[in-house]
């Protein structure tokens, strides 16, 4: 039997070792960072962009799809924007053997293609708000070591916009993108830290961005989507007016919030063991599966049992797969909880005898039985058992992660830091570059004040930020 790299040991190699044995991703394509998604892991990601549409759907957003591409007269508006991108796009600056008059863009984000259009869209206070969200691949020329899911230069990821008619409703909207994130991460059993972005981390063109972020078994911090209040920096720039009650022409308050396949990556990350993936319920893309245990004398009745309880289990809603394959039982244990299915449920002679399902968890190797009768209802049960627990979990794992420091004598290694700063960007770039961590930002909800000294100035400050080292 092969042997796992253990996640303690090397976190980024048994991370990618994972990816490679549970078949999420083919890294083989020709261009690196630009993978290719297998049926597995492309169907895991439908589940997370199902949830995703599910809660944007409900707070009456509209799905649109934008071109790829964006001209470079619309791209270099903004300029913060521009700026905070150039190094990072891919130019198309040709149409066969034509040098194009104006050059185009790969979207990294789609502020520059779908504002033009919002300009077009929004005349009257009546128009507003207006919430529109898309979900499609983006690029960036990431420059560091690529890595599935984290690291990419093609990006599965999702997007919405928003424009308002004052700062206070663009506001209002980002308290709902909070709970339409609380929403989701609960269905993907991830816990977050919500920190306001420090100025010269925030989204270029942002007034200020909510990072969200979680916390590997490593310490390091991941990423997994921004919130960002635009005011009127993008409305001014690409004209984006509307005529209020009285006939006067005002700028729209504007919105975005992003989230991308790193969500993936942070559930295999977080959640999986030395043995494989454990994937939540709620995303994996089969919930159950299904193991005849077959003798010499009962093939055929526990086989035609088995697919019985298959189709039961479909009709109750339980996305669940039945392995006939012509392979040993042991075989057949190895290869899902090298998937994570989060339910193993085998079927022998004896469990049709007691008109029972035996049961295995993937999250904690517990075992029991589950009356045949009772099927549905019994494995909706554990699969909300293991959600809740995964989750648990994953909170008090990311809360055992940060530690509070009040000195630079001594900064421990693995830890998501909490400290006082003043806020001056000089004492932020000192502390930054003197140890190689990223300010990840003060807390976006902050509900107790914080009273002690900057770390780096020692000047009285009711700032508190927190600081890790970054994947």
């Amino acid at each position: 039997m092969v042997r796992h790299l253990e996640k303690e040991d090397n976190f980024g190699d048994w991370y990618l070792d994972i990816v490679e044995k549970a078949n999420l991703s083919d890294k083989r394509y020709p261009i690196k960072g630009m993978n290719v998604w297998t049926p597995y892991g492309w169907k895991a990601m439908r589940n997370i962009d199902h949830f995703i549409r599910k809660e944007l759907d409900a707070t009456r957003h509209d799905e649109v799809c934008f071109p790829l591409m964006i001209p470079e007269t619309e791209f270099k508006k903004e300029k913060d924007h521009i700026k905070g991108f150039d190094s990072e796009v891919y130019w198309v600056t040709h149409a066969g053997v034509n040098e194009l008059d104006v050059r185009l863009v790969l979207r990294p984000t789609s502020e520059t293609a779908m504002y033009p259009m919002f300009a077009l869209w929004v005349r009257s206070h009546q128009d507003l708000p207006l919430k529109v969200y898309q979900i499609v691949n983006t690029f960036r020329y990431e420059t560091k070591q690529t890595r599935a899911f984290m690291r990419v230069r093609e990006i599965h990821f999702f997007e919405s916009h928003t424009c308002h008619v004052s700062e206070e409703d663009a506001q209002r909207q980002i308290e709902e993108d909070v709970e339409i994130l609380s929403k989701i991460a609960k269905r993907l059993c991830l816990p977050y830290f919500l920190s306001v972005r420090t100025d010269w981390d925030k989204f270029p063109g942002a007034y200020y961005t909510v990072g969200i972020d979680t916390v590997m078994p490593n310490g390091k911090s991941l990423q997994i989507g921004s919130i960002h209040h635009y005011r009127t920096n993008f409305s001014e720039p690409y004209e984006i007016t509307y005529e209020d009650e009285n006939g006067e022409h005002k700028h729209a308050h504007q919105t975005t919030y992003g989230m991308s396949e790193r969500l993936l990556g942070a559930i295999i990350g977080i959640h999986s063991d030395d043995k494989g993936l454990i994937m939540p319920p709620d995303i994996a893309p089969f919930q159950a599966v299904i193991i005849p245990i077959l003798s010499k004398d009962n093939g055929p009745l526990v086989t035609e049992a088995a697919r019985a309880l298959e189709a039961k289990l479909s009709e109750y809603g339980i996305r669940v797969k039945l392995d006939d394959r012509d392979a040993r039982p042991g075989s057949k244990y190895y290869d899902w909880e090298i998937k994570g299915v989060p339910l193993r449920l085998e079927l022998g002679g004896r469990d049709i005898e007691n008109k029972v399902v035996t049961f295995a968890r993937r999250d904690t190797g517990e075992k029991g039985t589950i009356e045949i009768e009772n099927i549905g209802q019994g494995v909706e049960l554990i699969l909300r058992m293991i959600s809740s627990s995964l989750l648990e979990k994953a909170q008090a794992s990311q809360l055992s992660k940060l530690q509070e420091i009040d000195s630079l004598d001594e900064i421990p290694e693995g830890k998501v830091l909490r400290l006082g700063w003043c806020g001056c960007e000089e004492c932020g770039h000192k502390f930054e570059d003197s140890f190689d961590l990223k300010i990840l930002g003060n807390p976006y909800a902050k509900k107790e004040g914080y009273a002690g000294k900057c770390i780096i100035c020692g000047k009285d400050t009711g700032m508190s930020v927190l600081a890790a080292r970054t994947m």
